[in-house]
């Protein structure tokens, strides 16, 4: 029986490679998400969307510190290349649909603008061999953790909270005059 390594929370090696991208490659890709898909949401549905959205270092390695604390406890057979994070694209409620987001210092300047999600995910057997990153809730005591499509399957609806990551600095509302691209 082959036994997985627990997750290793060692930092990264001070000699790897950088993942870089050309400049003019972002601003292509920036560019043309601002020229079709910002100018539809402002042309079409009249919002002032959000075009970049900023979270800090510290808020960044605390979700994934939590990520890989709470998979240690509850699923202890997985290894870090089994884990990962799905960025889903987002928006806030309407104004008038604001209640929802009682429980949140977040404010209605942030009404209807999009915002990003991020959710952990863990690789697991499709039952065709394929080894798929699934949605997962690692604050699950189960034993191996929860995977959300899985459990979506068996139940109609899902409930209670997961581990998770929103609010950044969106721009706009926040006019953040230091963007480069």
């Amino acid at each position: 029986m082959e036994t997985k390594p627990n997750l290793n929370v060692e930092a990264f090696e001070q000699n790897s490679v950088s993942n870089t991208m050309s400049c003019e490659f972002i601003q292509t890709l920036i560019n043309n998400y601002r020229n079709n898909h910002l100018a539809f949401v402002k042309d079409r549905l009249g919002i002032d969307d959000a075009h970049s959205i900023h979270f800090d270092l510290d808020t960044l390695k605390k979700f994934i510190s939590d990520i890989e604390n709470e998979t240690r406890k509850n699923a202890p057979n997985a290894t870090d290349q089994d884990l990962g994070i799905r960025f889903y694209y987002a928006a806030y409620p309407k104004k008038e649909d604001w209640d929802i987001m009682k429980d949140t210092p977040i404010g209605t300047e942030y009404a209807e603008r999009h915002t990003l999600v991020m959710v952990p995910t863990m690789k697991a057997d499709d039952g065709e061999g394929n080894m798929l990153p699934y949605d997962f809730n690692p604050l699950s005591t189960s034993g191996e953790g929860e995977l959300l499509a899985m459990a979506s399957a068996r139940n109609s609806r899902l409930e209670g909270d997961i581990i998770s990551q929103n609010h950044g600095v969106l721009n706009p509302p926040n006019n953040l005059k230091v963007e480069t691209f």
